[in-house]
């Protein structure tokens, strides 16, 4: 491999960074933050490598946001339960992998937050349409055209990147921003009580 294949990757995610309008991403944090002061739970899905940010995020929320309080998020990583997916899977379909579980465990006022490169994968979107039905507030990481997702979201952050690798790289970009918030602000309160 050449140095200057490094570069144009990095680049290519340089310069997605340096244009985004963030605002989506202030709104996610709020969110969270609303949906963490009201004990409320937090529900995160994607596939395959989206599939396991969901999960990295899950770990960030439930104890990286208050490591010494203790009091992280109620969080779940609907893809982290290999029994419950493939149960769903074969005895369902695929396509109900995400939203079966949301109405099993996830009531009005909780928080989706979904991850995907295309924005189409029909477990996503049904997850999304679960939570509209539900009442929860829901929000999209979405990579390329956005897909279904993007209009299907209470609140699309849309990364118009066709590179699956950058999309997913991004996902986790969003994540980490939105913990460090919630950290920062956890101990701003902390200190001020």
């Amino acid at each position: 491999m050449r140095e200057d294949f490094c570069r144009e990757y990095a680049q290519r995610l340089t310069d997605t960074v340096s244009e985004f309008d963030w605002s989506p991403v202030v709104k996610l944090a709020q969110g969270l933050w609303d949906c963490w002061e009201a004990n409320r739970r937090v529900f995160l899905c994607g596939n395959g490598g989206s599939a396991a940010n969901a999960m990295h995020l899950a770990n960030d929320f439930l104890y990286g946001i208050d490591p010494e309080g203790g009091r992280g998020m109620k969080v779940l990583a609907l893809p982290a339960n290999t029994a419950v997916m493939t149960c769903l899977a074969n005895d369902t379909d695929y396509a109900e992998v995400f939203s079966r579980q949301l109405s099993a465990q996830a009531e009005r006022g909780d928080v989706l937050v979904v991850f995907s490169g295309s924005g189409n994968s029909p477990n996503v979107v049904r997850a999304l349409e679960k939570a509209a039905e539900l009442g929860m507030k829901s929000f999209a990481v979405l990579g390329y055209s956005g897909g279904k997702c993007l209009d299907l979201a209470d609140c699309a952050i849309h990364f118009p990147v066709d590179d699956m690798q950058v999309s997913e790289d991004l996902q986790m970009v969003v994540g980490h921003i939105a913990m460090k918030w919630l950290k920062s602000r956890r101990r701003q309160e902390g200190s001020a009580a």
